[in-house]
């Protein structure tokens, strides 16, 4: 196994970083800036790995990798309703059209998952998987809508919605990882690291080198 490793989290998602850190582990952020507007011409699943893929790449070749072992996680969620990709709403006005549109319904919240491991003197090891998970939204009023959308937490979220915020009570059930709709399925992530050799356990509260 793979040890004293650097951990990077390609993302400047807070959720996803709190994520981390409430499994125990504390990885150095850094921040892609890759554009996400892109075409879903594949898909919202190959989206989001695609721009996942993206990220790690980007940030991958920004940093200085050092001698030891450096892991790169990069991670990029969108949902799906009826087959189209939503990501943040632009505007106040788009969140609510969108709220209108999910209210009562579900869509599939999709996470790309991109890992590279650098060892010197070796090749880049690259393991990558989607996660999928079906959220079932509430019957909301009108008026929950427009007192969401003004909290302008909406607009600062892949979907327009959280499940670990004040949208919390929005979501009537899923199906599949909690973690994926924060925005990182760590069930997910444990299974590529352990393809790469590095061990969860690991990785608890190893200080950033």
């Amino acid at each position: 196994m793979v040890d004293q490793v650097r951990l990077i989290l390609a993302s400047a998602s807070d959720a996803r970083l709190r994520t981390l850190r409430n499994a125990g582990l504390d990885p150095e952020v850094v921040v892609s800036g890759v554009d996400e507007d892109l075409d879903p011409v594949d898909g919202v699943r190959a989206l989001t790995a695609r721009l996942a893929q993206r990220k790690a790449e980007a940030v991958s070749a920004q940093i200085d990798h050092g001698p030891g072992p450096t892991v790169v996680i990069g991670c990029d969620s969108m949902l799906e309703l009826e087959g189209m990709a939503y990501g943040k709403p632009i505007t106040p006005a788009e969140a609510v059209r969108r709220w209108h549109r999910m209210r009562g319904r579900f869509g599939l919240l999709h996470s790309g998952h991109h890992v590279m491991l650098h060892q010197e003197g070796e090749a880049i090891s690259t393991r990558a998987a989607v996660a999928s998970t079906l959220v079932h939204f509430a019957e909301l009023t009108d008026e929950e809508i427009e007192a969401y959308v003004a909290s302008t937490e909406p607009l600062q979220v892949a979907g327009g919605f959280t499940i670990d915020g004040l949208g919390g009570p929005f979501i009537t059930g899923i199906e599949g990882d909690h973690h994926n709709v924060v925005g990182l399925s760590l069930p997910l992530l444990r299974t590529l690291l352990n393809e790469l050799g590095i061990s969860w356990p690991s990785l608890w509260g190893l200080p950033n080198t």
